[in-house]
């Protein structure tokens, strides 16, 4: 299989890693600490502002990542990867420093819940380049026999990073009063997230570029405008990178962000085990990407997809009937199955996705498509799984949309063999 990496490869894997890393452990973090925010930046005695906080906040750093994916596809594709790489790190960690800092409402009236505001645009725009751009680096280093392996890195690390975050949230909660956590405690995670940025400037500076883009570079074929190029002649493959993105975002955050909440209040089991089960799970998935990322450079990436797909779409339903049957037995069962079946997607989707797209585009192409795809349906999802059950009246109506979602992206894969056996072919007549 060829696990046997060369330190210059495990660098390059902790480079493309680590920003993933930060991203995912602050947007956890913020999770974690939503409701202290609304206490200290949103006051409930102005429901208007509380308003603007509950749907803005959250809302912001997601309108914020298509842009971002321009900025830094812009950059990446024009001066470098790692140079962009590196910068998205840093965009990163200022504002969730500057988020540990802030003076509260209660200091500085309106301009503090304008300052977080701010703060999560900023942190929008970083992941904008940073996920995407961490995975065109990623597979660009890889050999042809590992692309399915290195690629799964942006999975694996965004997933470690998530844990990371609900894990120092929980510990922060758990030892400081309800008081103390209120008056500083809440701080001491986002200010650790600077630290870890520091670490992670120093990592990505230290690497090589990426050789695919060298390549291109030295011979002079480097574009110009990529976001023109990307929008003039490569629209199908960033509808194709949204499409096979909607499985991938609707069933992280249903299944990983929603099912929580969705648990405490179709079923009587308790919300701290419903924790442990829903952690458990990320855990899983976390060690399970990159299994299937190895697996998938040997039977090829994209049966796997496929398998994942075609495997969500039927299982669903029944999935959701075993997690709301109230016997903790099959919910365990339902929730390993999902993760199971959500591995075998995300696995090797990153080395797909990127060889949609040519070098001179690719950091854009990709970024552009991933964050369309991940901010109408991935940030919806939670959003639209309530708005169903309210309107069908049945509990049941986010295993339809999950079912629905995976039907879409799994007829994107089907023209995705397509263009794989016309590949084979073609090399075989070659």
């Amino acid at each position: 299989m060829g696990m046997s990496t060369t330190s210059a490869t495990k660098r390059t894997l902790l480079a493309g890693a680590v920003g993933n890393v930060l991203e995912w452990y602050d947007f956890a973090l913020y999770g974690y600490f939503a409701p202290v925010f609304a206490a200290l930046f949103f006051p409930s005695n102005s429901p208007s502002v509380s308003l603007i906080s509950a749907f803005g906040v959250f809302a912001v750093g997601f309108l914020a990542r298509p842009l971002g994916a321009m900025l830094f596809g812009y950059w990446g594709d024009t001066l470098g990867r790692r140079n962009a790489l590196a910068w998205s790190i840093l965009l990163m960690a200022v504002p969730t420093c500057l988020v540990g800092l802030l003076p509260t409402y209660e200091t500085i009236g309106v301009i503090a819940p304008i300052a977080l505001i701010l703060c999560r645009f900023l942190q929008g725009l970083s992941v904008g380049g940073e996920f995407t751009g961490s995975a065109t680096f990623l597979v660009e280093h890889a050999s042809a026999s590992q692309r399915g392996y290195v690629g799964s890195w942006a999975g694996f690390s965004a997933q470690i990073g998530a844990l990371l975050g609900s894990g120092v949230g929980a510990l922060v909660a758990s030892n400081l009063g309800d008081d103390t956590l209120h008056q500083w405690g809440w701080r001491i995670p986002f200010m650790m997230g600077g630290l870890i940025a520091v670490v992670g400037w120093y990592v990505r500076t230290g690497v090589p570029e990426s050789p695919a883009f060298e390549t291109i570079r030295l011979a002079g074929g480097l574009a110009s405008s990529p976001i023109r190029d990307v929008f003039m002649t490569q629209r199908l493959a960033v509808a194709k990178v949204g499409g096979l993105v909607w499985l991938h975002g609707v069933a992280f955050y249903l299944l990983y962000v929603y099912l929580t909440t969705y648990l405490t209040t179709v079923t009587q089991v308790p919300l701290a085990t419903v924790l442990v089960l829903n952690t458990g799970c990320m855990a899983l998935l976390a060690l399970l990407i990159p299994l299937m990322g190895a697996w998938s450079d040997r039977i090829g990436q994209v049966p796997l997809l496929m398998t994942g797909a075609a495997g969500i779409a039927l299982l669903a339903y029944p999935s959701f009937l075993w997690l709301t049957s109230n016997s903790l037995p099959r919910m365990i069962a339902a929730q390993v199955l999902l993760t199971l079946l959500v591995a075998c997607y995300m696995g090797p989707f990153f080395a797909t996705v990127a060889e949609l797209f040519p070098t001179s585009q690719r950091y854009t192409g990709l970024s552009v498509g991933y964050n369309i795809g991940a901010a109408l349906f991935g940030g919806t999802a939670p959003l639209v799984a309530t708005f169903l059950i309210e309107w069908s009246g049945n509990v049941l109506a986010p295993a339809f949309y999950l079912s629905f979602c995976a039907t879409v992206s799994l007829a994107i894969l089907l023209t995705l063999r397509n263009r794989q056996s016309v590949q084979a072919a073609s090399a075989k007549a070659g």
